[in-house]
């Protein structure tokens, strides 16, 4: 199956799986790597270093940083916020990138805000609106500001 890139998208990266579809207002620059059946929807940005799994939805509003891995079958709720620089200030040169995992089936409600350097465990899920400010682990429900673990 072929993949869909919308005529209205600036798709820079020649490494989209089979059968993904990014729609309209979408930028995605050349090193990013998305896997197959993806769903990017509008106005999502992909940085370079980001490596996006099989069967992912993005939905509205989404920048997904450099320093980002996203597994198989993860959901990403409008206007999620990721990070990557802890101190982040204008022109820093030395910035320290931080990485974050969101691993596989994990689940991330609108709104929520996701700091730099958290691992999101495998089929966690984040309440919408919570701002997560350490690992979640495995299989966990965590809501809040700060987002605390409510259910495992």
């Amino acid at each position: 199956m072929a993949n869909f890139i919308h005529p209205l998208t600036d798709c820079q990266s020649q490494m989209i799986g089979d059968g993904t579809r990014v729609w309209q207002f979408c930028v995605i620059l050349p090193e990013a790597v998305i896997g197959q059946n993806c769903n990017i929807c509008s106005h999502v940005l992909v940085e370079n270093k980001v490596k996006i799994g099989n069967n992912v939805t993005i939905k509205c509003g989404v920048q997904i940083w450099d320093g980002m891995t996203i597994e198989d079958d993860v959901f990403i709720g409008s206007n999620v916020t990721f990070t990557n620089d802890r101190h982040p200030r204008s022109g820093n040169r030395d910035w320290i990138l931080e990485r974050t995992h969101i691993c596989k089936g994990a689940v991330i409600g609108a709104g929520s805000t996701i700091l730099p350097g958290i691992t999101i465990g495998e089929n966690a899920k984040v309440g919408a609106g919570s701002v997560v400010t350490k690992d979640v682990p495995a299989n966990a429900i965590v809501y809040g500001n700060p987002a605390r673990i409510i259910k495992k």
